[in-house]
């Protein structure tokens, strides 16, 4: 578990999370680093099955060797197993009223789980290997496997703060629509950029024939949807004014990244 969790990364969802609640409440709110880990938890469990043999066989995460590399397949599938439990457990205890504790929860769970959650979006990607795969199934997958957990991560942290609804829809919107941006990137920086620049194993998704927007639009297109969802998500957060400062950075840097 420490071994995959503290092995860096960006921190994306966290950092997300806790940027929407200190944009509700104009500070950050006491707790809201705990409902931060928790996302990550849940991230990082994500990842360690991914990787496994049966999914995406991966060497290399976060610059050093994957879980199941280190300790074998199965303590990968228990340490990610326990990484999901014990998110659950923060999430049942965070510091904030009981109601918007359930939602939080609710909205977690159905972006971790199936249908339109993380796990449709895996069953989907492995469905779609080695097929003609159209744009209507990739968005599904990028929009399931991806976005809804950075959606998640931005509601939560909203939710946590407790902003009404109105300012919650406005953050469910910017997270869709950086979470498709951040994973369109996440498509070209895996056919332009080195397994030591991404601190993961290039061009996998090419050699497994995935379904991505390079491949169906080329690098130039992807770039220029993947703006086009930045600008959208920060379109989401007018409102706001200066407020939202830091979360239209945020959403420049997920499309201006490089690893």
């Amino acid at each position: 578990m420490r071994h995959s969790v503290f092995a860096g990364g960006k921190r994306l969802r966290p950092i997300l999370c806790m940027e929407a609640g200190r944009m509700i409440a104009g500070s950050l709110p006491s707790g809201i680093d705990e409902l931060g880990a928790a996302l990550e938890m849940l991230h990082t469990y994500s990842l360690i099955h991914d990787d496994l043999p049966a999914l995406d066989n991966d060497d290399l995460r976060r610059g050093r060797p994957t879980c199941h590399k280190v300790f074998g397949e199965a303590v990968a599938i228990l340490a990610g197993d326990a990484l999901q439990t014990q998110a659950y457990e923060v999430l049942a205890r965070l510091h904030c009223p009981a109601d918007a504790r359930v939602r939080i929860i609710e909205e977690i769970a159905r972006a971790t789980g199936t249908v339109d959650g993380m796990i449709g979006g895996q069953v989907v990607d492995l469905e779609a290997e080695h097929t003609r795969a159209d744009l209507a199934t990739l968005e599904y997958i990028h929009r399931s496997k991806t976005a809804a957990l950075f959606t998640a991560s931005v509601v939560s942290g909203s939710i946590y703060a407790g902003a009404p609804d109105d300012a919650v829809a406005r953050l469910r919107e910017y997270g869709q629509c950086i979470g498709l941006a951040f994973q369109i990137v996440d498509d070209v920086l895996d056919v332009t950029q080195t397994s030591e620049q991404l601190g993961k194993t290039a061009g996998k998704d090419t050699a497994a024939e995935k379904v991505t927007y390079p491949a169906l639009f080329g690098i130039d297109e992807s770039l220029r949807r993947a703006d086009a969802l930045a600008s959208k998500a920060m379109e989401a957060l007018s409102v706001f004014d200066e407020r939202a400062a830091t979360m239209k950075d945020l959403a420049h840097f997920l499309v201006e990244r490089k690893k």
